[in-house]
């Protein structure tokens, strides 16, 4: 087994989850196959009682686990079969140590960072043989934080303990560029790479963040300061769409330096798909606005795996996309037609909380009295129910129990299980579940088939007491739950309106379009050349 260590330095959002994705995706245009962990610092066991302001999205895998964001790059990227044991927090590693030394698993030890919890990190960084052939392990945070020292420490000894020719180190840096002084600065990353040489790591490989494309004089400076080979510093420069990483990371030499440093021979290298997406980037279509009504929208990672979902079925479409974001508390009031003048389709995606409520059931009415296509997503798609409740069905004073539990009709509530829970973390509907498609409808139309597993996060359901009364004034509910719990809603009479409980945009990939997103997308081209 090889790995591959990624951190990160000067400051953070740097792409480290975009690089650590892209090298993967790199290794298995070689034929390899690949793992990929990412290595959180803070103390929560993991993200999901996390707000949005703080850490952008919660990215849900199959089976259940709450994650980073930068685990959505990892399966957009590349084919790694990722689960809990890939998203790893200090939370999770304190919590396993003291529960350990509760049980008495220490045998009378005093218990401290070094080597319990460096011990800790490193039994959490193995990948066994035969699962992959180069695991990729990112650190999150930035290098000089002091709660990411027992990690640096843990990989320390890591690659002491495998060999240097088992174990490649890369660290992301960034090189500004000063316009008054109209050069680029290396001082950043020389300070950043010091600091981590300082505790007994000498990296690599340098990625080296840049807005301005850097010559063979700034390479040798980089290298010579870092003690790196020049080869072995690399121009990660801006680009105007991440799906171009991958090549240009090729173009850089990223994934041959990795093969000669690990000793792997080949010459396969099918870097097509990647360069198939490049060039339909370089030739899109028409422009196709979608508007995003969502609570966040200013806050740029807290939708990233829609907005991408999006991309993808623009990119499908060929067709070049833009979003425009709404703030629905700021539409209120405001003339709709003017605001959704040359939109395609409107998306109401999940949140939790009572902020923008008004302004996102407002949305959904004007998308279905004027006919525009429209995708609503776990909330969404419950308000969705809510506002046909209340100007269809007539139920005056319909809505979720989330934000009026004295509401005189409970279209959302809780169900099940759901009604006893009063712990936040980790204790929502969670990961892939089941979803039986109803024939005929647009539901079935996208997927093609009478079962789908989708993946979900939330904790308030369609209330199953009022699908009588929807479904006698034209509402139709086109996905369940094997259980009974509805998954979707449509209208039939409706040239594409469809709200679903669950999360598709977590299986969209750039070349493989969640079928959703897909025809939600085809559906707003369609309408805008009507």
């Amino acid at each position: 087994m090889r790995y591959i260590f990624i951190s990160g330095g000067v400051v953070s959002s740097l792409g480290k989850g975009l690089t650590a994705a892209s090298v993967g995706a790199l290794l298995e245009v070689w034929g390899l196959r690949v793992a990929l962990k990412k290595f959180d610092p803070y103390l929560n066991v993991d993200p999901g009682t996390m707000s949005p302001f703080q850490h952008g999205e919660v990215y849900v895998l199959p089976d259940g686990s709450e994650t980073d964001l930068d685990l959505g790059h990892y399966e957009r990227f590349t084919n790694a079969k990722l689960a809990k044991e890939c998203s790893v927090s200090s939370g999770k590693i304190y919590e396993a140590i003291l529960r350990r030394e509760r049980e008495g698993g220490y045998l009378g030890e005093t218990v401290q960072v070094i080597p319990h919890v460096t011990d800790e990190i490193k039994r959490r960084i193995e990948v066994r043989e035969g699962d992959a052939d180069v695991a990729i392990i990112e650190l999150g945070g930035t290098v000089g934080d002091i709660e990411g020292m027992p990690y640096l420490e843990a990989m320390r000894q890591f690659i002491l303990d495998r060999g240097r020719e088992n174990v490649l180190y890369c660290h992301v840096v960034l090189l500004p560029y000063l316009r008054v002084a109209e050069e680029i600065k290396t001082k950043p990353a020389q300070q950043s790479v010091a600091l981590l040489r300082g505790m007994g790591i000498q990296p690599d490989l340098l990625f080296c963040r840049t807005e301005k494309p850097f010559g063979p004089e700034i390479r040798a400076k980089v290298g010579h300061f870092c003690n790196v080979r020049p080869e072995g510093v690399i121009q990660e420069r801006d680009v105007d769409s991440i799906y171009r990483v991958p090549a240009m990371l090729h173009e850089e030499g990223v994934d041959r330096f990795i093969l000669n440093h690990f000793g792997i021979g080949g010459s396969r290298c099918d870097l097509s798909p990647w360069e198939k997406i490049v060039e339909r980037l370089e030739r899109p279509g028409r422009k196709l606005r979608i508007a995003f009504v969502g609570k966040y929208v200013h806050l740029q990672d807290a939708y990233k795996s829609v907005y991408e979902a999006l991309t993808h079925g623009a990119l499908a479409q060929d067709r070049k996309l833009e979003i425009v974001r709404m703030d629905p508390d700021a539409i209120l009031g405001k003339n709709f037609d003017e605001i959704f003048n040359g939109c395609g389709g409107i998306l109401v995606p999940g949140g939790f909380g009572n902020r923008g409520i008004d302004g996102k059931l407002a949305a959904i009415r004007f998308g279905r009295e004027r006919r525009i296509p429209f995708l609503g997503i776990c909330l969404g798609m419950q308000l969705a129910a809510v506002e046909f409740a209340r100007n269809v069905a007539g139920l005056a004073g319909a809505h979720s129990a989330e934000f009026d539990s004295e509401c005189p009709h409970p279209i959302i509530a809780l169900m099940g299980e759901q009604r006893t829970i009063t712990a936040k973390g980790g204790t929502m509907r969670l990961g892939a579940y089941e979803c039986n498609v109803l024939e005929g409808t647009k539901l079935w139309q996208a997927y093609g088939q009478f079962r789908v597993q989708e993946r979900h996060r939330h904790r308030y359901e369609f209330n199953g007491a009022y699908r009588n009364a929807l479904e006698e004034k034209g509402l139709v509910f086109s996905g369940r739950n094997p259980t009974g719990l509805v998954e979707a809603v449509e209208l039939a009479d409706h040239p594409w309106f469809v709200g679903v409980q669950f999360h598709p945009e977590f299986q969209s990939k750039p070349l493989q379009p969640h079928p959703l997103f897909r025809d939600f997308v085809c559906a707003a081209r369609n309408f805008l050349e009507a």
